[in-house]
């Protein structure tokens, strides 16, 4: 194992040096002068910061004894700074921040100085000294350690990258201010070559003290002197070439030779091992005469580097002389000229560490309260470009989805499909159609429903009879008292006062005359169009449907073939149709996600160059959404061409003539079945209906037949004590003022009341009429006629899953309509009121709904 051929003979950057400077003062008023006093208030805190920051940048030693605290220092610093530049203008403009001055030395040349307004001036700086301080990281490790040695490599990076993204963010604009030439873009980027240089050797130390083979050594070697020639040449070059110290031109020229000549042994010893002598003497020699001219220039150079050179050079001497001997003595081969070999390839294993995320200051919070206008108008600017993007797109995606959609149904896919694997499917508007036909109950349930009518029917006509007999009875009872008494009965005839009641239930019997022919209509419908309404029944409905087969005879048998093709085209554009799902919730989702007002705060170019740069992002989301667009287009014609030939083996036109009838046929039966259904609901209501009000007038004449025998007890007890010369009126006169219908009870006169023994006491309240004077009323009729409130509940009621009772109104005086709040087309009253009768137990709307009253029409 070979020891390495440099030994800590590296180079490390000074800091530049600064001048004091107060942060907080100027920064504090114009927060002050251009948000408010409360603002300055508010960002106290991050004031403070800043100033502690810049007062610790200017005592390296006392702020930060270890140069990995310096390090730190300054990469905050300087996110500290990308924050302050879009907040705080620093120029002399009044109107800016316009006291502060940034002091900065030259770090080649420390006499040399500048004092500028610059926040540019300022960040190369920070920069130059955080590029530095990672030299010195990686010239203080222990390399001959191997985490030493990486440490080293890996800080020698850094400072490459440092430098580098000094000459590409800052070094132009510090320069352009009035910066010292330290910071320039040229220097920057020889400090970089020198520092990768650095890192790269550290690589050959490595590969030296692992004995690894002489070609790869030479490679990574030569790699190294190619780092340094380029150092050498900038370093050279105007406007360098008058700045640097010699022993920097010197060291960088004797490296750049070292190791060029140690590319040269190396490579030398493979060549010997391959028995190549003439050409390892050539090579020996190119690297002897190297090593010859930059020991000649070599001046002010560390003495451990000359040493080592000198060591190297020893053995490359050895090894010619070596080698000269055996080509004399044995190979007598011809030594080739220098200009005839071909170049040393190089090998590079380092690069430039990214700084982009280190000194990134999104993430950091200081003046996060405090947005410019410019800031909050390019903000709103590029939200307007991303919407444009995100809306553009969606178009796309939302248009692909929707041909698909359209095509597919002019193909009538994939319900061909399914129709062939016996997955039969509905228009979904028909399919709710029948759902809801099925829910009701069907054709089937419509003879139950004709059986509630018939009975409903029944008892109305029951109930007629009974409210009919009732005053026939009591007309036939007056009738027969005024035969018996003659002159002396003489209270009104029955007839005239029951002409209203009589002419309300003559009405009711006509209505129920003409809606028993209309309930035969119904019956007669519902016979005539069960057959059509029977498919309505079938469970499920699919099975009522035609079914696509096979072709009963096959030429080639490849019916098996076509339809696998075409479902595999259907599987792919599904797919198709999920991603695009996908690609619109990833635009959403990176849409939610950019924020860039971070950037915006911490950007120095332009914002179109931001904009532009962070738009890039969507480019590749745009790019697989036209792909998708694409593809689709495609597969949509390969499956136009496969479902022609689909359709024409499976004669599909036929199906689709025997599928639509079927559909025609469908919609028939359920238009005819609403239609039927209304007339039966309505014929429900009307007799739900007509019950209530023929049990109301029922309750009417009952309470008139029980007055009119009370009037009767009282008025035989009277004409009676006539005949036996009781009579006991005052006045000499006999008789009664019997009252009419609707008259009031207060103008009525009172007969006298009979004997508790000799009637039943009534059921209801009963009108008080007029006394003979000298009389008091009698208790059971001294109030006036009540309107009825709570008549007695009908014999017969509607099933409660298709009706409610309506509440009663008030009963009317005798000769007014017997219920004023009836309505329906049976019966001709005066408007009815909302929610006189219960909804009908089917209410979904057919597309041939039958006109009011078409089957049940008003007398």
């Amino acid at each position: 194992m070979a020891s390495p051929a440099v030994v800590n003979v590296m180079l490390a950057v000074h800091e530049k040096k600064t001048a004091a400077v107060d942060l907080y003062r100027p920064l504090r008023q114009y927060i002050a002068t251009t948000f408010s006093e409360r603002e300055a208030q508010a960002n106290e805190d991050d004031l403070e910061a800043v100033r502690q920051m810049r007062s610790d940048l200017e005592n390296p030693s006392s702020a930060a004894p270890s140069p990995e605290l310096r390090r730190d220092l300054l990469q905050h610093y300087f996110r500290a700074l990308a924050l302050i530049e879009p907040r705080f203008p620093i120029s002399p403009d009044r109107s800016h921040v316009h006291s502060l001055l940034f002091t900065w030395h030259d770090a080649f040349k420390p006499n040399k100085k500048v004092s500028l307004p610059s926040i540019h001036l300022e960040k190369a700086a920070v920069l130059f000294n955080l590029a530095a301080v990672y030299s010195q990281i990686a010239l203080s490790a222990d390399r001959s350690s191997p985490a030493g040695l990486k440490q080293a490599c890996n800080s020698f990076q850094a400072a490459a990258g440092t430098f580098a993204f000094l000459r590409d963010q800052a070094a132009a604009k510090a320069v352009a201010a009035g910066a010292t030439l330290d910071l320039s873009p040229e220097c920057a980027s020889m400090l970089e070559r020198i520092m990768l240089a650095q890192a790269q050797e550290c690589f050959y130390e490595k590969v030296i003290a692992d004995a690894k083979p002489p070609g790869l050594c030479s490679k990574i070697a030569r790699q190294v002197g190619l780092y340094y020639e380029e150092a050498y040449a900038a370093i050279n070059a105007s406007p360098l070439n008058q700045h640097f110290d010699r022993t920097w031109v010197s060291h960088v020229q004797l490296k750049a030779s070292q190791f060029y000549a140690e590319a040269c042994y190396r490579y030398s010893l493979e060549l010997h091992e391959k028995d190549e002598i003439a050409e390892e003497i050539a090579r020996l020699k190119i690297g002897l005469g190297a090593l010859t001219d930059a020991k000649k220039s070599a001046k002010g150079v560390a003495q451990p580097l000359i040493d080592a050179v000198s060591r190297l050079e020893s053995n490359m001497n050895r090894n010619l002389e070596r080698a000269t001997k055996e080509n004399d003595r044995v190979y007598l081969m011809r030594v080739p000229a220098a200009g005839s070999l071909s170049a040393l390839p190089g090998a590079s294993l380092v690069k430039p560490t990214p700084m982009g995320e280190v000194l990134d200051a999104k993430k950091e919070r200081l003046f996060s309260g405090l947005v410019p206008d410019s800031s909050t108008k390019a903000l709103s600017k590029y939200t307007e470009m991303v919407d444009d993007i995100i809306r553009t797109q969606a178009e796309k995606l939302q248009q692909g989805s929707e041909i698909t959609r359209v095509k597919l149904k002019d193909m009538d896919l994939p319900d061909s499909i399914l129709a062939l694997e016996g997955n039969f499917s509905l228009p979904m508007d028909l399919k709710e159609d029948i759902e809801a036909v099925q829910i009701s109950g069907g054709p089937s349930g419509l003879e139950a429903e004709l059986q509630q009518i018939r009975d409903l029917r029944r008892v109305n006509q029951e109930l007629l009879v009974q409210t009919e007999e009732l005053l026939q009875k009591e007309t036939n009872e007056d009738t027969q008292f005024r035969t018996q008494f003659g002159t002396r009965w003489t209270r009104p005839q029955s007839s005239t006062l029951t002409k209203n009641l009589q002419d309300r239930l003559n009405r009711f019997a006509a209505n129920l005359k003409q809606a028993a022919d209309s309930d035969i209509r119904i019956e007669r419908a519902v016979k005539d169009n069960a057959a059509l309404m029977a498919i309505l029944d079938r469970r499920p409905i699919e099975s009522a449907l035609p079914s696509l087969a096979r072709p009963i005879m096959s030429l080639d048998g490849n019916e098996d073939a076509i339809v696998g093709a075409l479902k595999q085209s259907l599987r792919q554009l599904e797919i198709l149709g999920a991603q695009r799902a996908g690609l619109e919730d990833m635009l959403k989702e990176m849409k939610r996600k950019d924020d860039i007002l971070p950037k915006l705060m911490t950007s120095t170019g332009s914002h179109e160059d931001l904009f532009k740069k962070e738009l890039a992002k969507y480019d590749q989301i745009c790019e697989e959404i036209a792909q998708n667009i694409e593809a689709q287009e495609q597969l949509l014609l390969q499956i136009q061409a496969q479902n022609d030939e689909f359709a024409s083996v499976f004669n599909l036109e036929d199906y689709k003539v025997a599928r639509e009838k079927s559909y025609k046929q469908i919609s028939a039966a359920i238009a005819k079945y609403r239609e039927i259904k209304e007339n039966i609901n309505e014929g429900l209501k009307f007799y739900v209906t007509l019950q209530d009000a023929i049990t109301s007038i029922k309750q009417q004449c009952s309470d008139f037949v029980m007055t009119r025998n009370i009037q009767c007890r009282e008025m035989i007890e009277d004409v009676q004590r006539q005949i036996a010369g009781l009579n006991f009126r005052a006045d000499g006169k006999t008789g009664y003022n019997y009252p009419m219908p609707g008259q009031p009870s207060s103008q009525r006169n009172a007969p006298q009341q009979p004997e508790p023994q000799s009637a039943p006491p009534p059921s209801h309240p009963q009108p008080s009429y007029h006394h003979p004077s000298g009389e008091q009323p009698r208790p059971g009729y001294s109030q006036p006629y009540p309107a009825y409130a709570t008549p007695q509940p009908p014999p017969y009621y509607a099933p409660s899953s298709h009706y409610q009772r309506p509440q009663q109104p008030p009963s009317q005086e005798y000769g007014q309509p017997a219920y004023p709040g009836w309505r329906g087309p049976y019966y001709n009253t005066h408007q009815q009121q909302p929610g006189s009768h219960p909804p009908p137990p089917y209410t979904v709307p057919g597309p041939y709904p039958p006109q009011q009253g078409s089957y049940y029409r008003p007398q």
